[in-house]
């Protein structure tokens, strides 16, 4: 059976946690950020966990996690 190979662009975007969760960033973010809110912005600022029903669709993306 052959290696696995690393998705790149999930690599750059999900880190395991110390205590095994997956963080990530938030999205809407980067850009038109004139006409989002004060508040929205400020919750976009955090990060956030990925909820456990989404771990093995990741895990099988990025194999080293």
């Amino acid at each position: 059976m052959p290696k696995l190979k690393t998705h790149r662009g999930a690599a750059k975007r999900f880190k395991k946690t110390a205590t095994g969760k997956l963080a990530m960033r938030k999205a809407y973010k980067s850009h038109i950020l004139t006409k989002k809110s004060r508040k929205r912005k400020r919750k976009l600022r955090k990060g956030t966990y990925i909820s456990p029903s989404d771990h093995k669709r990741i895990r099988s993306i990025l194999p080293t996690i």
